[in-house]
């Protein structure tokens, strides 16, 4: 078994429409693609939904024709809903109502793509060399596989953020503990286009 390095990145800034990326979105999604150029990825995965489908296409055309996949366990959904008894008492009844915002189907399907997500794209690789994956992706899939690198608990996944366009890296390694590595990483953007996706209550 070798080693799997898997690069996540959160879509550039959306259009209100959320039907394609701002001017801003798109030079995010140039400036990620470049701090990447050199890494020998394997394989480049991205959400169907189109403002993740056009940060990888931007991000594709810096390294060289690395060519995107689309992939429904990158989309945009609900990875996980707790149950009251799980989560802390004074933050439950803040949870709870932020997630009843979403539709009774979405506890059926985003769990099951947050199932599909793990065994695609987490765990270490056949073969003794190191194998580079990037996903692009949405905030919660970001949460959720970082939650699971660190052992955390399910409910985890909520209260993690991801800016628009950042990075983080996470190492798969046989026989070893799962490492995040980077976490919302944003030096590869100029100030003016960091913090875009992010509560504004959490920048610092």
């Amino acid at each position: 078994m070798g080693a799997r390095y898997l690069y996540l990145a959160r879509h550039g800034e959306a259009s209100p429409d959320e039907s394609g990326l701002t001017e801003n979105g798109r030079r995010q999604a140039e400036l990620l693609g470049r701090r990447l150029r050199g890494v020998p990825f394997a394989a480049v995965h991205h959400s169907p939904l189109p403002r993740a489908a056009d940060t990888a296409r931007l991000i594709g055309e810096q390294l060289g024709g690395a060519l995107p996949r689309v992939s429904q366990a990158a989309g945009d959904y609900v990875p996980y809903f707790p149950e009251r008894d799980e989560l802390p008492p004074d933050s439950a009844d803040s949870l709870l109502g932020f997630l009843a915002r979403f539709p009774p189907e979405e506890r059926e399907r985003g769990p099951l793509l947050a199932r599909e997500a793990m065994e695609s794209f987490t765990g270490p690789v056949d073969g003794a060399e190191p194998r580079h994956e990037l996903v692009v992706t949405h905030n919660f899939l970001i949460g959720w596989l970082v939650r699971a690198a660190q052992d955390a608990p399910a409910w985890r996944w909520l209260g993690l953020n991801h800016c628009n366009a950042a990075l983080t890296v996470i190492r798969y390694a046989p026989g070893r503990l799962s490492s995040v590595l980077v976490y919302n990483d944003m030096t590869h953007l100029p100030p003016e286009l960091r913090w875009t996706g992010f509560p504004p209550e959490l920048r610092v």
